[in-house]
């Protein structure tokens, strides 16, 4: 739930600012005619969400167990994919946002054509929306604890909801640069979890090599899938099962958090171990970058009007 809950939050918060913004600027010029049409673009997008989630889940049912597993583990690479390019796009572009999506309502505007807000309101809301459903149906099949997980999503997103209000009416003052920083730190440590389950489910389909396919170390003592440095590097990383039972409270708390899972293979770790070392450097090193232009142009005080 709390994993879910910061993927509603960040995502939510993300698409609340960005509606914002458009309302907001719309009433300033005096166009509240048009409003209409820009929360139709929002609802079609919040409905072709919502689709794609049904069509996932229902879907799903139909397969095999090879399908469900390769279907389950290319959606979560692709679930990885565009969470990273957010996080990078939203650290890139939040300080030109504002003017960027105003711009988009003028040339709409000047070109009459009306239709165009309802294509930048869809199109503002469905990127996030597309994105929030691809990760939280790979979390929910990771986690096996749909309800929990949606409760948890429901919650951000109302959360989200709310705080977007209470900033556009300057109710709320809070620092969206140092929010996106945080949260996207966040998010790459549960994006790499998403990454290291994707890996599994593609090695229990056959996708990918590893301890469910004949290439796997076998033990000679047990006759098992070998653990540790003379499995590398198609065999188990380690095995604290009987520490840590699967599916227990702890087990689902580490799975959410870090995408700890008891037993894991030399691959999944290398691919988490990867993403983080790797995203995680290029993070940092833009954040470095942003907070020493914020200096420069002295902009130091906190964002309270929907740009990051």
């Amino acid at each position: 739930m709390l994993s879910t809950l910061l993927i509603g939050l960040r995502e939510g918060l993300e698409a609340a600012i960005v509606v914002g913004i458009l309302v907001a600027y719309l009433v300033r010029v005096g166009r509240r005619d048009v409003l209409a049409r820009l929360w139709t673009g929002v609802g079609l997008a919040v409905a072709l969400a919502l689709g794609v989630g049904a069509v996932l889940t229902f879907g799903s049912y139909t397969l095999t167990f090879e399908g469900q597993e390769i279907l389950g583990g290319s959606l979560s690479l692709v679930a990885v994919a565009m969470v990273t390019w957010m996080i990078f796009w939203m650290q890139r572009a939040g300080r030109g946002l504002k003017r960027a999506l105003e711009g988009d309502i003028d040339r709409a505007l000047a070109t009459s054509s009306l239709w165009g807000i309802v294509a930048i309101g869809f199109v503002s809301v469905s990127r996030e929306g597309i994105e929030t459903t691809l990760l939280l149906w790979s979390m929910v099949q990771s986690f096996g604890d749909a309800p929990s997980a949606l409760l948890g999503a429901l919650l951000g997103l109302a959360l989200a909801v709310v705080l977007g209000w209470l900033i556009a009416r300057g109710m709320v003052r809070l620092d969206l640069r140092r929010f996106f920083t945080w949260t996207g730190a966040l998010l790459i440590v549960v994006a790499a979890g998403v990454l290291a389950y994707a890996v599994h489910d593609l090695q229990e389909a056959g996708v990918v090599p590893g301890p469910f396919s004949a290439v796997a170390p076998i033990d000679a003592a047990t006759g098992a899938v070998a653990i540790g440095l003379a499995a590398v590097p198609f065999g188990w990383a380690f095995d604290v099962s009987a520490a840590i039972a699967p599916g227990s409270p702890l087990a689902a708390i580490l799975q959410a958090t870090v995408g700890f899972m008891p037993r894991m293979s030399w691959i999944q770790v290398f691919a988490w171990t990867g993403y983080i070392v790797v995203v995680g450097s290029f993070f940092v090193r833009g954040a470095r970058s942003h907070r020493v232009v914020a200096r420069v142009a002295g902009s130091a005080a906190p964002v309270t009007q929907g740009t990051a």
